[in-house]
């Protein structure tokens, strides 16, 4: 670490990854000397799930996720892993800024959950108020923090008031200053139960809750609505909605398509790890299942861009979420089988 009045740069590996939470809980890990990769992270950590609840509005749409809560993947995977987390949120600006220099000077990167749309190293088209981006800390020169973004591919600067704002945007899953990292390291740890834990528990998310907004009954519940669209609403109303779904599952976190891939990176990993060579089996099938969901995606953004192609319309797009749904549902039945 060099460390001088205006400079503080700890030693941090950037490692580009497909999802921004998964990214940083396998990098902050691994600086503290566990060696996990992203799909680990992201599965023991159990990042993949659905709910569409149209009660709960983002900006002005019914809220459509792919994913579990914001810090969900760090503190899940942490404690399965016996690694404790210190995690702080904060009321006053000025009191969690201070933190961050204190935890940067005693030679702690940590990470942060923040808001994209104040983040001026990212272009403007790509600026939306999501305020469930995570971020690794490393250092600061100056009055600008060095950041590793887990999603671009290299570290970038931040000036310390766009931080700040974006540490305190407002609005839904406002971050209220979020700032983690992990505590000490077991002397050793179990990644085959750890793994096994977080599977089962996906599993239990996306086909045992009851609720019809949940899992794949949400995934159902969606391409009811969807079909329903254009009967009941302007043509513009429906096709904003229907942007806003593509959106949420290809712009913010990877979502729809991106997720299943990087589940199935993880079985890729786990089948060793396990040693359950089925598990390699299913990777293969929940990516193809992805490719529905990326068809999904597709066939949307044709409709909203208003270049369809025979078979584009709200009927067949429901019907492949109704085929993401079926298919899902045998597959974390098969996979809770092999596993539990």
């Amino acid at each position: 670490m060099h460390d001088t009045v205006n400079e503080i740069v700890l030693p941090f590996e950037h490692r580009q990854s497909a999802h921004c939470e998964s990214g940083v809980t396998a990098n902050l890990f691994r600086q503290a000397g566990v060696p996990l990769t992203e799909p680990l992270a992201f599965g023991i950590g159990s990042g993949l799930f659905f709910f569409h609840m149209p009660f709960i509005k983002m900006g002005g749409y019914p809220l459509t996720a792919f994913r579990y809560l914001p810090g969900h993947v760090f503190r899940r995977a942490a404690k399965l892993l016996g690694i404790p987390v210190c995690a702080k949120q904060y009321r006053d600006p000025d009191l969690a800024m201070a933190d961050l220099d204190r935890f940067l000077a005693a030679g702690r990167p940590v990470g942060l959950q923040v808001g994209v749309y104040w983040l001026p190293y990212f272009p403007p088209a790509l600026r939306f108020h999501f305020n469930a981006h995570n971020l690794v800390v490393y250092g600061k020169r100056g009055d600008d923090y060095l950041i590793s973004d887990p999603t671009l591919e290299a570290p970038v600067v931040c000036p310390s008031a766009a931080l700040r704002k974006a540490r305190f945007a407002k609005g839904i899953m406002a971050p209220r200053g979020c700032l983690y990292y992990p505590g000490n390291i077991p002397a050793a740890i179990d990644m085959p139960l750890a793994i096994r834990r977080g599977i089962l528990k996906t599993c239990s998310r996306m086909v045992d809750i009851p609720m019809p907004f949940l899992g794949v009954r949400g995934i159902r519940y969606l391409a009811a609505s969807v079909r329903k669209w254009p009967k009941k609403m302007t043509e513009r109303e429906a096709l904003l909605q229907l942007a806003q779904l593509i959106r949420m599952q290809e712009e913010i976190g990877t979502g729809g398509a991106g997720f299943r891939f990087l589940f199935g990176a993880f079985l890729q990993e786990a089948a060793p790890l396990l040693g359950v060579p089925a598990l390699a089996g299913m990777s293969v099938e929940i990516t193809a299942i992805g490719d529905v969901w990326r068809e999904v995606a597709l066939r949307s953004a044709r409709l909203c861009k208003q270049r369809p192609v025979a078979g584009d319309d709200y009927e067949s797009i429901a019907g492949l979420l109704l085929q993401c749904a079926d298919r899902e549902e045998q597959f974390f039945k098969n996979l809770k089988g092999l596993c539990a």
